[in-house]
C-alpha cells in the first residue's frame, strides 16, 4: 500500500483446493468414528473436536460430510482438485486487481459454502485492518448466491461483478420466472396472461417469499399448458435478496463487468503459479490452523515476488544482458 501497488478500487476473490496431509483411503463415515485418547492428543483432532464443542447448534445450510479423515478431520472430502476424490483444504485469496497483490487469505475446508463465507471474513478483516474497501468485487458464479449478493450490496455497498447463481430458468417448455413481471410497489407478479400472483409476505425456511396465482384464474386460462400443466395454480418463488440479484444481473451486461471478468483471471494465475512454480500442491501440516499457517506463508512469498518484480530495477550502469 505504501508503494502504491494496492489501489483499493477493485478486488477479486477465488478459492483453490490443495490436498490435505491425509490418506484418501482411510476416510470413515462420521457415525463410525470413535476417537481414542491417543487420537484426541493430536493437535488436528483436538482442534476439530474443540470446534464441534463450540458450535451451539448445527447450521441447516451445511450438509453433514459423508467421509471424515481420522488423521485430519477438519479437511473436506472433495473431488475438486484434479478431479480426484481426496481430502483437501480451500485456499481463499482476496486480491487487489491492479497488481494482483494478495490483501487477505483464509483457510477453509474445501467446500463451496465455507469458501463463500470466508469471503465475508476477508472483506471485513481487510476493511478493519487497512481501512480498505473496494468499489467492486469480481468472482465466479459460486459466489452469486442471493445471501452473499444481498450482504455485498446492502451491507457493504460493494458493486457485485459476479454472475448470478440462478436456477429459475425452466427447460421443459413452460414459462420461467423471467416471463412474469414483478411490480415492486404493489408487491405482485403479473403472468403472461395478465393475471396477478399475490403473497402473504411470509418468509419460508429457504429464505424466499412465495407468490400464488388464483385457482380460478389458472383453471380457465388458455395458457395453463404452457405455465403450470402439473399444478392447479402457478406459484413463483422470490428470493428475499432478489433486488440484489437484479442489480448483479444488470451489471452482467456492462463493459465494466466484462473487464472485471478478464481481470479475475489474475487471482487464478496466483494459484497456477503457486502449484506450478512453487510445487505447492499438498499440505505438510494438519488441521485448519496448520493450513492457515502454510497459506499465509505462501501468500507472503507471492507478494514479496510481486514487489520485487514491480519495484526493483537493475542499476542503470549494468548492461541489460548481465
Amino acid at each position: 500500500m505504501a508503494t502504491g501497488l494496492v489501489k483499493g478500487e477493485g478486488f477479486a476473490v477465488e478459492a483453490s483446493v490443495l490436498e490435505a496431509n491425509a490418506s484418501r483411503y482411510h476416510g470413515k463415515p462420521p457415525d463410525e468414528l470413535d476417537w481414542s485418547d491417543r487420537q484426541r492428543q493430536r493437535r488436528a483432532v483436538a482442534e476439530y473436536l474443540a470446534a464441534l464443542d463450540e458450535t451451539v447448534e448445527p447450521n441447516p445450510d451445511r450438509k453433514v460430510p459423508k467421509v471424515i479423515s481420522p488423521s485430519d478431520p477438519a479437511s473436506a472430502w472433495t473431488a475438486k482438485a484434479n478431479k480426484r476424490v481426496q481430502f483437501g483444504y480451500g485456499l481463499n485469496y482476496l486480491i487487489d486487481i491492479e497488481n494482483a497483490v494478495i490483501v487477505d487469505v483464509e483457510a477453509t475446508p474445501a467446500r463451496t459454502y465455507d469458501e463463500v463465507a470466508a469471503t465475508r471474513t476477508m472483506i471485513e478483516r481487510t476493511e478493519a485492518c487497512f481501512a480498505l474497501k473496494p468499489k467492486r468485487l469480481a468472482a465466479d458464479t459460486a459466489y452469486g448466491t442471493g445471501a452473499f449478493l444481498g450482504w455485498l450490496v446492502k451491507e457493504k455497498q460493494i458493486s457485485p461483478h459476479i454472475p448470478v447463481w440462478d436456477k429459475s430458468r425452466r427447460d421443459d417448455g413452460t414459462f420461467s420466472r423471467s416471463d412474469f413481471t414483478f411490480d415492486k410497489v404493489r408487491d405482485v407478479y403479473t403472468c403472461p396472461a395478465g393475471k396477478m400472483l399475490t403473497t402473504t409476505g411470509s418468509i419460508s425456511t429457504d429464505h424466499a417469499i412465495r407468490y400464488n396465482a388464483s385457482l380460478g384464474d389458472c383453471r380457465t386460462c388458455a395458457l395453463k399448458a404452457n405455465c403450470c400443466p402439473n399444478m392447479p395454480a402457478r406459484r413463483i418463488v422470490r428470493d428475499i435478496h432478489e433486488d440484489a440479484r437484479d442489480i448483479a444481473r444488470r451489471k452482467m451486461t456492462t463493459k465494466a463487468f466484462a473487464r472485471s471478468r478478464d481481470e479475475r483471471k489474475r487471482v487464478e494465475m496466483r494459484f497456477a503459479h503457486l502449484k506450478t512454480h512453487h510445487r505447492f500442491e499438498r499440505l505438510r501440516l494438519r488441521g485448519l490452523s496448520g493450513a492457515r499457517d502454510e497459506f499465509h506463508l505462501a501468500a507472503i512469498v507471492q507478494n514479496l515476488k510481486t514487489m520485487a518484480l514491480r519495484l526493483l530495477r537493475p542499476p542503470s550502469h549494468v548492461p541489460a544482458c548481465a
